[in-house]
C-alpha cells in the first residue's frame, strides 16, 4: 500500500509538471495497473493497462499556433503603408476630402468654359453633371441608383460651388500654385480611380455573360464612362468633346485602367493574389496621378489629334 501511494504521488506530480505528457489517460496507466494488482490479489489483466494510441501520420508537417507562419504575401507591402490607405480612401473622412478636391478641380476646369452671363442655376447644374456624370450614366445602364441621389456628393459639390462663386480668386491660386494644383490632382485622381473600380465591379456583377465565361466589354465600357462621363453631360453636347481633339486625357486613361482592371479580376491573372481589387485600385490611382501630372506640366495636355476624314 505504501509503494502504491508513492507511485501514485510521483505520477501525479509528473503529470502536472511535465509539458510533454498531453494525455491523462496514458499518464495514469501505471497507476491503474498497480491498483488492479493490489485489488485483484496479483492478477493483471492486459485490458486494464491503458496504452496510448500512436499518433496519426500526416503528410504535412504539424505546426502549433505559436510556430505557424502566416500566409506569405509577396505584394503585401503595397497595402502596408499609411499612404496607400489614403490613396484607397480607407476612411470616410479621407473619401470626403478627395471628393471635395475632385469637385474643386472640376470647377476650376468648368468655369472658364461657361458662356458669359449664365445663371446661377445653370452653373450649379453644370458642376453637378461634371462631377457625377459617370455616376449618373452607368447606374442607368445597369439599373442602379445614380450617385448624385446620395447625400455625400451633393454636400461636397455645394461646398465647392460656394467657394467658386464667392471666392473666384481660388481658381487663380490653383492656376498659379503648382503645389496646390498637384495636391488637388492627387485627390482628384484617387477619387476617379475609386469610381472606375467601383463601377467596373458593379457592372461585372450586373451584366450576365453571353459569349464568354464572364462579361467582357460591358464592364470595360462602364468603367471607362465612370472615369470620364462628366465630359459628355449634358447630353446636348453629343460627341463634340471628341470631335476635334480626340480622346482627352481622362477619357483614354479611364479606358486603359478599366480594361486592365476588368481583365485582371476576371481571368487567372488574379489567382493567388491577396486582396487583388485593392492592389489594382492602388496601381490605377498611381497611374492616374502620374499621367495627369505629366500631361499637365510636361506635355502641355493631350496633343494627340485624330485625322479627320
Amino acid at each position: 500500500f505504501i509503494l502504491y501511494r508513492v507511485v501514485e504521488t510521483y505520477c501525479t506530480q509528473e503529470l502536472e509538471s511535465s509539458t510533454l505528457i498531453r494525455d491523462r489517460r496514458s499518464a495514469m496507466g501505471p497507476i491503474n495497473a498497480i491498483r488492479n494488482l493490489f485489488s485483484r490479489g496479483g492478477g493483471v489483466d492486459v485490458e486494464d493497462i491503458i496504452v496510448p494510441e500512436p499518433p496519426i501520420p500526416s503528410p504535412y508537417p504539424m505546426e502549433t499556433k505559436a510556430t505557424a507562419d502566416p500566409i506569405e504575401d509577396p505584394t503585401g507591402w503595397l497595402l502596408e503603408s499609411g499612404l496607400s490607405q489614403v490613396i484607397l480612401l480607407h476612411t470616410h473622412e479621407i473619401k470626403m476630402m478627395c471628393m471635395f478636391g475632385y469637385a474643386l478641380l472640376n470647377g476650376y476646369k468648368m468655369y472658364p468654359k461657361l458662356p458669359a452671363r449664365t445663371t446661377l442655376s445653370y452653373r450649379f447644374i453644370n458642376l453637378i453633371l461634371a462631377n457625377t456624370g459617370g455616376g449618373i450614366l452607368v447606374p442607368i445602364f445597369i439599373n442602379a441608383i445614380p450617385v448624385s441621389l446620395s447625400d455625400t456628393y451633393p454636400i461636397v459639390i455645394i461646398m465647392a460651388f460656394i467657394i467658386h462663386e464667392l471666392y473666384p480668386m481660388v481658381r487663380e491660386v490653383i492656376g498659379l500654385s503648382p503645389v496646390f494644383k498637384i495636391m488637388l490632382i492627387c485627390m482628384y485622381e484617387c477619387n476617379r480611380a475609386f469610381v472606375v473600380v467601383k463601377l467596373s465591379k458593379a457592372a461585372s456583377a450586373a451584366i450576365a455573360p453571353s459569349e464568354f465565361d464572364f462579361p467582357l466589354f460591358g464592364p470595360i465600357f462602364c468603367g471607362a464612362i465612370g472615369g470620364c462621363g462628366g465630359a459628355f453631360l449634358p447630353l446636348s453636347k453629343g460627341l463634340d468633346p471628341i470631335k476635334e481633339g480626340g480622346l482627352a486625357q481622362p477619357m483614354y486613361s479611364a479606358l486603359i485602367a478599366s480594361t486592365c482592371f476588368h481583365l485582371f479580376m476576371s481571368t487567372s491573372l488574379s489567382d493567388g493574389v491577396i486582396q487583388p481589387a485593392k492592389k489594382a485600385q492602388l496601381l490605377i490611382a498611381i497611374y492616374f496621378i502620374a499621367h495627369n501630372i505629366y500631361a499637365t506640366y510636361f506635355k502641355g495636355g493631350h496633343a494627340k489629334k485624330e485625322k479627320t476624314h
